[in-house]
């Protein structure tokens, strides 16, 4: 498949939101886990563009703030009609002293620390400050970032959930879906139940879900997946390499879902490995086609630091992968057979 290929994310004829299949995640250009120049930044926005990718996902989170306006200056190169834009909602950025700083998983980062607000002053502040930094009023997806209990803890993700239901939150991004200054919106999150949860409590178009259906994890096809086809919900798959280690193989070092990979893991993707060397595909093509061919899922955002990056997810992404493969996968027990996988008709709902 051609990366240029476009979904809807949504078919509500009245504001379909176009996604090329594969998309650019831009959490590396805020300098996540090592500083990327101001150059390679620009090249490897430049190398998405000219592969024919067209969605760029962001947010405040990445390198505080930094992603956005790095996207910023690409954006006054590419023009704002030809492409599609999201970013995320839940995070304000505020000024504070040098030990103050909360730089989560980024470095060199500006002077500024993290305050979680997902009420509907806090939405509305997040969503002016983008505007802001990315220089654009108009964001095609706007989502709730990370309002699960991987990032907050059970009962403070109660207490988020609160604020965005009982505080305003979510109302402030109806009314923001209403007025046209965003087209869909939905939550980026790092677990798969809270999109459940999210659809239980209002009307949400979308999500962004980070690595939790990948050639390691398909508990999603459990409920939500089918409850996504069902309600016409669509899922942009980011974090497709599980945070890396489909990408860099059972290496020393290699990370899963951002920490050390563990024992059981590394034991499993040397099987993966093992049935993707017999078809002389590499494991990482295979990580980045596979989410795909789920109906549900509308684009898969790889993350790229440089133009060199970009090059390599956009060859792997095209490169044909045998039926075989997918066949032994399942053989092997290493997928689920109710997995849906490229080149087959899907009857997933």
């Amino acid at each position: 498949m051609r990366v240029d290929e476009t979904e809807l994310l949504n078919d509500r004829s009245t504001w379909p939101v176009r996604l090329t299949r594969m998309g650019f995640g831009a959490a590396p250009l805020g300098n996540l886990y090592r500083a990327v120049s101001d150059a390679d930044a620009q090249d490897a926005l430049d190398a998405a563009w000219e592969a024919g990718i067209r969605y760029f996902d962001t947010a405040p989170q990445y390198g505080l703030g930094r992603s956005e306006m790095r996207v910023a200056e690409a954006l006054s190169r590419f023009g704002r009609e030809g492409l599609t834009l999201s970013t995320k909602v839940g995070r304000l950025l505020e000024d504070c002293a040098p030990g103050e700083v909360t730089p989560e998983a980024f470095v060199d980062v500006p002077q500024k620390r993290i305050v979680f607000d997902y009420t509907h002053d806090g939405v509305m502040r997040s969503y002016e400050a983008s505007v802001k930094r990315l220089g654009t009023e108009r964001f095609d997806i706007l989502y709730v970032h990370d309002i699960d209990a991987g990032t907050h803890g059970a009962a403070e993700s109660e207490a988020k959930l609160r604020e965005l239901f009982a505080g305003g939150g979510y109302a402030a991004l109806d009314e923001l879906r209403r007025n046209g200054s965003v087209g869909a919106i939905g939550a980026g999150v790092n677990t798969w139940p809270i999109c459940e949860r999210l659809l239980g409590e209002a009307d949400f178009d979308g999500f962004l879900l980070a690595g939790r259906y990948t050639l390691l994890e398909q508990e999603p096809l459990e409920s939500l997946l089918p409850l996504c086809v069902a309600r016409d919900v669509g899922i942009v798959l980011g974090g497709p390499y599980n945070s890396g280690i489909l990408a860099t193989g059972a290496v020393e070092g290699a990370r899963y879902d951002y920490a050390p990979a563990p024992p059981e893991i590394l034991d499993r993707v040397r099987r993966l490995e093992e049935v993707c060397a017999a078809h002389d595909t590499s494991l990482i093509a295979a990580a980045l086609q596979f989410p795909l061919a789920h109906p549900a899922v509308k684009s898969v955002i790889p993350g790229a630091a440089n133009a060199a990056e970009v090059a390599a997810n956009v060859d792997v992404f095209e490169t044909g992968v045998p039926d075989a493969l997918w066949s032994d996968l399942r053989g092997e027990g290493l997928i689920r057979r109710d997995a849906p996988v490229p080149g087959e008709v899907s009857h997933a709902a």
